[in-house]
């Protein structure tokens, strides 16, 4: 129990709370814990960032109260995410002390998005803390480009990491960014390895998010593209499953795995999003592709009371937009913040 485990409004509910103007459920919360990651992807950091002071990061208590308001509100799944959440001091105390809602049926899912660098030290912790699907992401097996696109990281370190949390007993789903002229020609091949290894796969098209040093425009692939091709050779029927996020799902009739598709370019996901993401900073953004912004931060740090924190998540939810603004022409990104503060 915490001081914010003593409202009514923690009981399972029946009754979905967060609704927002256009009829969606929210029952999905990604909270970012970090803006800090130990790899510099080119599609997703500037080469020198500049990380927060630790004045405007959340601590791991409010991170906590926060996401329990929400599961209290009816949020079924947390996803937690960074910059690289597991380079976060502190990181599985957190974890630990969400898994309560996890025991108490509040809470259907605790899972993360990792890089995979730090998985063979904490996978085991996390399955015993009831994480039992995660993401990883991973463009490329080949360690020179792996090297050239994460500006430094080890490919084998990912791998390492990958097969401890499967070995722990956790699912594990690959994600991979599709960039047409660094791995486009190796994604049949990645996708095959991981159906190899059991693991799911979703790709998905780079998004103008934050000021970075690369060309977006000249990397976007559409994976309308990418899914033609691999009908070439390989047999995929569309799936009615779904894990919560946005991916449209195939089976490869030849590998036997699941394929996922995320574009939200060429056909976007809007109409069905249940989805709202917590910053790092205590920022609510709605829409991955607008500036909405509600500082829940401030509201905290304010003395509210519970009460006082659900209505300033009720306006925040009822003025959600319908959808994003996503173009992947033009000279700026749709959003001025980083993916890795946003949380991935």
């Amino acid at each position: 129990m915490t001081p914010y485990d003593d409202s009514p409004t923690q009981a399972v509910l029946t009754t979905p709370r967060l609704i927002d103007g256009f009829g969606r459920v929210v029952s999905y919360l990604r909270v970012s814990v970090t803006d800090r990651c130990d790899l510099r992807c080119v599609y997703c950091m500037a080469e020198h960032m500049t990380f927060l002071p630790k004045a405007q990061v959340l601590t791991l208590e409010e991170l906590d109260r926060l996401a329990s308001t929400f599961i209290g509100l009816g949020v079924r799944k947390l996803r937690l995410t960074g910059g690289e959440p597991l380079v976060r001091k502190g990181f599985m105390d957190l974890v630990g002390g969400l898994s309560r809602h996890l025991r108490s049926g509040a809470l259907d899912e605790l899972t993360l998005t990792t890089n995979g660098t730090q998985l063979a030290k904490y996978a085991v912790d996390l399955a015993r803390a009831g994480v039992r699907r995660i993401n990883v992401s991973l463009d490329t097996l080949k360690p020179d480009l792996f090297r050239l696109l994460t500006r430094g990281g080890d490919v084998a370190q990912v791998i390492g990491g990958i097969d401890a949390a499967l070995a722990a007993g956790i699912a594990v789903k690959i994600n991979a960014v599709a960039l047409k002229h660094d791995n486009a020609g190796e994604l049949p091949a990645l996708i095959a390895w991981a159906h190899q290894r059991g693991c799911d796969m979703t790709l998905i098209e780079t998004m103008p998010l934050g000021e970075i040093d690369e060309d977006r425009t000249d990397q976007y692939l559409s994976l309308k593209d990418v899914r033609r091709d691999l009908t070439s050779f390989w047999t995929l029927e569309d799936l009615n499953y779904a894990t919560g996020g946005p991916a449209r799902y195939t089976r490869i009739a030849e590998t036997g795995g699941r394929l996922g598709f995320i574009t939200p370019l060429s056909h976007n996901f809007c109409e069905t999003c249940n989805r709202v993401r917590l910053t790092c900073t205590g920022t609510l953004h709605t829409c991955l592709g607008r500036d909405d912004a509600s500082d829940l931060r401030a509201v905290i740090r304010a003395g509210t009371s519970n009460a006082e924190l659900e209505q300033a998540i009720f306006a925040a939810i009822g003025a959600k937009p319908q959808g994003h603004d996503f173009q992947i022409a033009g000279a700026r990104p749709a959003v001025a913040r980083h993916m890795s503060t946003t949380g991935g």
